[in-house]
């Protein structure tokens, strides 16, 4: 496992984990590896966290003391680096954003020319130059040096793209966006107010500190409540760079990214649009998806957790549609990356050809419970594989039967094993996860 680099970039709390030094060897290192065939050109965004500015000009400083010249895209979302990367001959992207997390948190993701994340290689190499344990890189002297421009017309041109992916105006529908106080804040009101729907926006106001509070997808209840109160036909909330999405429909519901690659893949079959005839999900989407997808005639592919190992499937079997029941939903079609208001866009599709509301779009899945708990424990590789915590889980495999089932994951941040368990009743989701926890918290 890398020390610095998860399936989401160098993440962690500002100055703390993550700091302005880390973030100039980072951009020092990627300068040099970029510039040393031809004059390299990366192009950076961030979101609304106060600290999203010191990291930038950190990675500004170290890309162009190393000779390459940065492209600056300000504040814009994480999918709009990675289409700018990719259409306008930039050899990398970088991303400033720690996505869900709170304003103290930050990130940096690196994409390679082509939108995709950058290579274990590449992040180990990078790894090994923050902590000295390669040489020191040579600096650009004289007209070597890097520069940094304005680039905000690349922002300019990615709103044009999700713009041109709908087929049919939005004319009379009443749409809710809750922008998290991020990325999103300046470009998905300006994209659904084009293609001439009526919108209401909330978290919309970024101060650099509210980012992803009590706002966007991770806390739905205000899109919720403005949908019904303004009786609203449909509702979409993104997280601090508005790589996820998750859905409100016209009742007030939440519709999660479960629902959202069912609809979408259901819509795809119809169209004879879904290569494979697969949607890839995470093993940790729910059973109602899979038990869905099948009677819809629609196979699917399990993956572990993480966008990252999603689009390395859709990669490898050429799928078009996968994600995560976070929201986070890749269309390869039109993306290499997760992107929340492409994901909207997509919905919207669906609804206005079909006809037919989002809440009666997703009457075909039924959710199974499911319950999920944390428990902490000195070496999670150690108490998954303890034969006792073995041979209970297959006890329980077997007493769930075709009607639920329990799934155990080391968690990637935390000292801690999930687990996550569902069954055709919270009664029973409770009763297993605190069988399984008891013998595990008796092994620490």
């Amino acid at each position: 496992m890398s020390k610095y680099f998860g399936t989401d970039g160098f993440r962690g709390e500002a100055n703390k984990i993550l700091t302005a030094d880390h973030a100039y060897k980072i951009g020092r290192y990627l300068g040099w590896y970029y510039n040393q065939n031809h004059k390299g050109r990366i192009v950076i965004g961030k979101d609304t966290r106060r600290s999203s500015y010191m990291f930038e000009y950190a990675l500004v400083a170290g890309i162009t003391a190393s000779g390459s010249d940065v492209y600056l895209l300000h504040v814009t979302t994480t999918p709009s680096v990675a289409y700018v990367v990719r259409t306008e001959n930039f050899d990398c992207g970088i991303m400033v954003s720690a996505s869900h997390n709170p304003y103290q948190d930050n990130g940096i993701k690196v994409m390679d020319s082509y939108g995709h994340k950058i290579s274990a290689e590449l992040e180990e190499a990078m790894e090994k130059y923050i902590d000295g344990e390669i040489e020191e890189l040579p600096f650009a002297t004289r007209e070597k040096v890097g520069v940094a421009k304005d680039y905000a017309i690349g922002r300019n041109r990615y709103v044009g793209y999700l713009i041109s992916l709908a087929t049919r105006s939005y004319d009379r529908m009443r749409v809710g966006l809750d922008c998290s106080n991020g990325s999103s804040f300046t470009i998905a009101k300006s994209v659904f107010d084009a293609l001439g729907a009526k919108t209401y926006v909330v978290g919309n106001e970024p101060d650099g500190t509210n980012i992803n509070m009590g706002c966007g997808s991770t806390h739905i209840e205000n899109l919720k409540a403005l949908v019904k109160e303004k009786n609203l036909d449909v509702g979409f909330a993104f997280d601090g760079d508005a790589d996820r999405c998750i859905a409100v429909d016209e009742n007030g519901n939440e519709i999660h990214g479960d629902f959202i690659l069912y609809v979408c893949g259901k819509y795809l079959k119809e169209c004879g649009k879904l290569q494979g005839n697969t949607v890839v999900a995470t093993i940790m989407s729910n059973l109602g998806l899979f038990k869905a997808l099948e009677v819809a005639g629609i196979d699917y592919c399990k993956t572990t957790v993480g966008d990252k190992y999603v689009n390395e499937a859709m990669v490898a079997n050429g799928y078009v549609l996968g994600g995560e029941q976070s929201g986070h939903i890749i269309f390869s079609k039109h993306a290499t990356t997760g992107d929340g208001i492409l994901t909207a866009i997509m919905l919207m599709e669906v609804i206005l050809e079909k006809k037919q509301s989002l809440g009666t779009l997703c009457k075909g899945l039924i959710m199974y419970p499911q319950l999920l708990r944390n428990i902490p424990v000195e070496d999670k590789k150690a108490t998954i594989e303890n034969p006792e915590v073995q041979k209970l889980q297959r006890e329980i495999a077997d007493e769930l039967g075709d009607n639920g089932r329990i799934l155990l994951r080391e968690s990637g941040t935390e000292p801690v094993v999930r687990i996550m368990v569902e069954a055709a009743t919270d009664e029973l989701c409770e009763k297993y996860v605190s069988r399984m926890a008891e013998l595990m918290s008796s092994l620490v």
